[in-house]
């Protein structure tokens, strides 16, 4: 076993942040959609929109907490055969390209169980995530996995729902990198509106957590994530990319290097265009 790692660097991002009053923007992507070449370029392409974090999403045929439109990409995803090795993999492809920004894993439990849990910690290691996401991994069955996290200093973020303030409580005292508060009912998608109550839920999500804490699903715009920016430390954003993302797939997928740079420059500037402004806080 690795000895510990001293700072995450996800910890070490937030603390930049706050000291200089700037709310994180952490984007979603799936890997592998349209192919995982074009995944790396895209880690390079929200790096430098000025996104602080990342999520590399993991294809999975059952996604329970994802929308349709996430739902498509990893449909297009597991078409080419992507696998979780394949995603952790692009990490490192990242790095090659010079992409510094703290990665985060998203995957469901079962590829993780599948894979086994030694080989699995090997390779976050190996390829350098920061945290992990398992959206379907309950508090009370996270221990195991969570004693292995915290021995490799690599952070299992969890996802709070609105719930009694007891089970708030008890998911942000085990809480690693940040809280990731869940905005809206149901799964992730672009929405109009957030679900009543969603400014009370965040406040005591604050309140019971000593890291930061961060908002997502449905968050799809400069005014969302501006709308958050006073009461979290941070806004995912993951359909309304995907989606930028499935809009230019005829010029990603295009044989003409031209046309695969536009299509990357049209995510690029989609999500340099969701950077929370500073005055926003």
């Amino acid at each position: 076993m690795s000895a510990k790692i001293s700072v995450n660097a996800i910890d070490a991002v937030f603390e930049q942040l706050k000291a200089n009053g700037e709310t994180a923007l952490i984007p979603f992507m799936t890997m592998g959609d349209p192919d995982l070449d074009t995944s790396v370029a895209l880690l390079r392409a929200a790096e430098e929109a000025g996104a602080h974090m990342v999520e590399l999403g993991v294809p999975y045929s059952d996604p329970l907490a994802d929308g349709p439109v996430i739902q498509r990409a990893s449909e297009r995803a597991l078409k080419n055969r992507i696998g979780l090795v394949d995603c952790m993999a692009v990490a490192s492809k990242a790095r090659e390209k010079g992409v510094k920004l703290p990665f985060i894993l998203f995957t469901y439990f079962n590829p993780v169980l599948q894979l086994g849990l030694e080989r699995f910690f090997g390779l976050l290691e190996e390829h350098g995530f920061s945290g992990m996401i398992i959206p379907d991994l309950p508090l009370e069955e996270d221990g195991e996995v969570r004693a292995m996290a915290e021995a490799r200093g690599i952070h299992l973020i969890p996802l709070v729902a609105p719930t009694s303030e007891a089970r708030i409580e008890r998911i942000a005292a085990n809480a690693k990198g940040f809280v990731y508060c869940v905005s809206s009912l149901g799964v992730t998608g672009v929405r109009s509106s957030f679900h009543e109550g969603i400014d009370s839920f965040l406040n005591t999500v604050r309140r019971a957590s000593s890291v930061p804490i961060c908002v997502g699903f449905g968050i799809a715009s400069r005014d969302h994530a501006e709308r958050f920016a006073g009461q979290c430390d941070g806004v995912i954003v993951g359909s309304a990319i995907v989606r930028q993302i499935e809009e230019a797939l005829p010029l990603l997928v295009s044989q003409d290097a031209a046309d695969r740079e536009r299509g990357i420059a049209a995510v690029r500037a989609f999500i340099a265009d969701l950077k929370p402004r500073k005055d926003a806080r």
